[in-house]
């Protein structure tokens, strides 16, 4: 397992986190996923045979947030 953390910009309240959240669990190969409001970013343990750094960011853009 690997651990990524990404700075994830434009959650403004608790509703933005569960949702970046559930994006992240219905990815293949992610383990767990906390998201958290202050700081906003996403702390991601993930199968680096499954998943990627790049496929986690990907997926948090496509939920319409922004990733550093």
């Amino acid at each position: 397992m690997e651990t990524a953390v990404i700075p994830v910009k434009g959650m403004t309240c608790m509703g933005c986190v569960s949702s970046v959240k559930r994006v992240l669990g219905n990815l293949p190969g992610v383990a767990s996923a906390e998201v958290t409001l202050t700081p906003g970013q996403a702390v991601v343990s993930y199968d680096p045979a499954k998943a990627s750094a790049e496929a986690i960011k990907t997926a948090i853009t496509d939920a319409g947030y922004d990733v550093d």
